[in-house]
């Protein structure tokens, strides 16, 4: 068995195929794959602010705010004002329709990967993963 401390190696070569792979997929509806997981954050959590997108997704605050900027001026999101300087946000009819697009990108990605190593989706891998991440990014409080 290889060393554990492979894993981050591992996980760095998913993540960069994963950009390739979805980069052109991506283009055709103006998102690179950072803003995709933005504007999935902002789709599970209504009216989440810009900072908490930012520390769920682990992102420099600065990335997180030029690509909500660029989303929001796509019509994908709304950004409004809300206690002191917070930034809120919501996804607009148009964002919801591009939310569907971007599941079923990343979905048919992880798919691929799986059929072609012979994971099941149900392994406990998946889990294991989610665990270890949640080690790492605090729930997002309502």
């Amino acid at each position: 068995m290889k060393n554990i401390g492979y894993l981050a190696q591992d996980i760095s070569i998913l993540h960069r195929q994963y950009y390739k792979d979805t980069r052109e997929e991506f283009n055709q509806i103006n998102l690179n794959p950072t803003a995709a997981c933005i504007l999935l954050a902002v789709s599970d959590y209504e009216n989440i602010s810009q900072n908490q997108v930012a520390r769920s997704l682990v992102i420099d605050k600065g990335l997180a705010t030029r690509e909500i900027n660029k989303m929001n001026q796509l019509n994908y999101l709304t950004k409004s004002d809300g206690a002191g300087k917070t930034k809120v946000l919501n996804l607009t009819e148009e964002g919801k329709k591009v939310v569907t697009k971007v599941q079923k990108i990343r979905s048919q990605w992880w798919e691929d990967r799986f059929v072609k190593a012979g994971i099941q989706k149900d392994s406990p891998l998946v889990s294991s993963i989610e665990a270890v991440v949640s080690t790492i990014v605090d729930p997002i409080e309502r």
